[in-house]
């Protein structure tokens, strides 16, 4: 039987089929969807949403130690966040089968950089595969725990976006039961202490010999000849989009496990033709390696290092054709994104916007949109959890310069459990005068509404302990009488918080709590917040077009012969009516 599914669905149903019983992640576009395909066989796999990908990693670190199957999964700059224990299981290596998906996002769909995750591999010197479509999404995450277990090595399956997101048909098999591997004491192997470590060294050395010689002998890494004029180097999407181009004209050697390289069968494809191509997204991972074993080829003197690739962009690379009927993204008119009609976001933002003398250290989630035009209500944006640390550092700067400038992170739930506690710790164990905002609305919403420790619920859908925000700010250090807790849609309630906040010269919290507008609300919702539907409207007669509601950047009011809103977008959140100099807006509850 065969379906037709996306990656990141076939990678869930390869765990499926290959007998993994535990997988945890942290949702990030392009991986987050694995984890809710993968919950649909909760029968057999146990699954969870970990506070941040460290913590996702180490969890199916130890349930492979233990003898299960087990997977974790996270977009590209999750890695890094995972990037300790992952160096140090390379050498301990595993027990029961580890893989570890690796979501990359060329061109930055929803990313704030493009690395390329197939340095991590060689980096941390793990057994690598890289699928070419759904299909072998499915078939690598089998073979990548069969690999795991035969050479004692976490394995890593990069994938990119456009293999997450796109689909192809993927032939359906049954799961495969396979028992627990024996767990038993072995300090020597799983203790990394420097005695250890050192023979572990060793050990490792030899695990990449051997996985190189399968790298040289497995199916997986394959040869087709069309004649001996041109030869292609690929893998992973690059593959397809060079089958494309290329077409007959090549011969193409795919490469699906991609560390260790083929480097011999590399070698004898190069002898067999006149030129040589490599066509590889992002960094010149395979390019370098094959240069450094003396092998000519042509690579990222033609094909871009940046963006995602295309066959546009490789044909004219290679050609010089170009395209007349596809412009590029980057000079195309778009629609800049902006919060939603509703969103409680916008109403502390519009807020904080107005505050002066103000640096806004920001952060990963939807409150980010708020940087752009017209609210420019954040300043900075590096990592999840940096809004705290580097407001705190910023601070610092600023009084060891004598400067008054007060600084004000901003933070969303999720992303405040993910890595925001510590830098609140930092915040107060090193006495700062932050004023740190934490933005909960009840659901981590920009990967699409995914539980966190503060939602109530498990991935599987578990009622499960509600992690108490006021009570984690206060056990780090924030005296009670220094946390706002607020609605961020009542403007007046926001700005006496921030006034409050900024009036302190020590540490303080604002808890700014609603509810997404687009969450299916929860029974512990419809009873903690009103949420009685509502429309706003502008009485025409009284309006003066000042467009006051408009520089709000709500999506739902338009601005043109009149300034009107929306009905079927608008939310009646009363941002709109709140900021209206003239007293114009209504809302009615409907």
């Amino acid at each position: 039987m065969k379906e037709l599914m996306t990656g990141n669905e076939a990678i869930a149903r390869g765990a499926y089929e290959a007998g993994a019983v535990f997988a945890s992640a942290y949702p990030g576009t392009p991986s987050t969807e694995i984890l809710e395909n993968v919950v649909l066989y909760k029968d057999k796999i146990y699954c969870e949403w970990a506070p941040n990908e460290k913590v996702a990693l180490e969890s199916a670190i130890g349930a492979a130690i233990a003898g299960a199957r087990s997977l974790s999964t996270m977009k590209h700059v999750g890695v890094n966040v995972a990037a300790d224990p992952l160096f140090t299981f390379a050498y301990t290596g595993t027990n029961g089968g580890f893989v570890l998906i690796s979501a990359d996002d060329p061109g930055m769909h929803s990313s704030q950089n493009e690395q390329d995750n197939r340095n991590y591999a060689a980096f941390a010197r793990i057994l690598m595969l890289e699928p070419a479509d759904s299909q072998e999404a499915k078939v690598y995450t089998k073979l990548a725990f069969e690999l795991s277990e035969k050479f004692d090595t976490p394995v890593m399956l990069r994938v990119t976006t456009r293999i997450c997101h796109s689909k192809s048909l993927v032939e359906l098999e049954d799961r495969i039961e396979v028992s627990m591997k024996k767990y038993g004491k072995n300090i020597g192997k799983y203790v990394a202490t420097p005695a250890n470590g050192k023979v572990m060294r060793y050990k490792l050395e030899d695990r990449i010999k051997a996985m190189e010689t399968y790298s040289n002998n497995t199916d997986i890494n394959t040869a087709m000849y069309h004649g001996s004029d041109i030869g292609v180097i690929s893998s992973g999407v690059a593959y397809q989009y060079a089958r494309e181009v290329f077409g007959d004209e090549a011969s193409y050697l795919k490469l699906g496990m991609t560390y260790p390289l083929p480097m011999d069968k590399i070698k004898e494809f190069a002898k067999k033709v006149k030129k040589l191509y490599v066509i590889e997204e992002l960094d010149p991972y395979i390019e370098n390696q094959i240069r450094m074993a003396g092998i000519d080829c042509i690579g990222k003197e033609i094909v871009p290092s940046i963006d995602e690739l295309n066959t546009d962009i490789l044909r004219k690379a290679v050609y010089g054709i170009e395209s007349e009927a596809v412009t590029s993204e980057m000079a195309a008119v778009v629609r800049p994104p902006t919060l939603c009609a509703g969103c409680p976001h916008r109403g502390f933002l519009q807020v904080l916007s107005k505050k002066k003398n103000v640096m806004i250290s920001g952060d990963i989630g939807c409150y980010t949109l708020g940087s752009a035009p017209p609210l420019l209500a954040m300043d900075t944006c590096i990592c999840m959890g940096a809004s705290v640390s580097a407001g705190h550092g910023a601070a610092k700067a600023f009084a060891n310069a004598g400067l008054d400038t007060r600084v004000v992170s901003v933070i969303g739930d999720s992303t405040f459990f993910h890595s925001g506690v510590t830098g609140l710790m930092n915040v107060a164990y090193n006495k700062s005068n932050c004023i740190t905002v934490i933005l909960d609305n009840r659901i981590t919403g920009m990967t699409g509404h995914q539980q966190n420790p503060g939602t109530g619920f498990t991935l599987m859908g578990e009622p499960t302990v509600e992690v108490d925000i006021e009570l984690i700010c206060q056990a780090v250090g924030i005296p009670k009488s220094h946390i706002f807790v607020i609605n961020p849609l009542d403007l007046k309630e926001t700005d006496q918080a921030l006034t409050a906040a900024l009036a302190l010269d020590d540490a303080s919290v604002i808890l700014a709590k609603w509810p997404c507008i687009l969450k299916k609300f929860s029974d512990q919702d419809k009873e903690d917040f009103d949420l009685s539907p509502g429309k706003c409207e502008i009485n025409q007669e009284i309006c003066t077009k000042c467009k006051t509601c408009v520089r709000t950047g709500c999506p739902a009011i338009h601005s043109g012969d009149n300034i009107e809103i929306d009905e079927v977008m608008c939310t009646g959140c009363a941002v709109c009516m709140q900021v209206c100099p003239f007293n114009a807006i209504s809302r009615e509850v409907k």
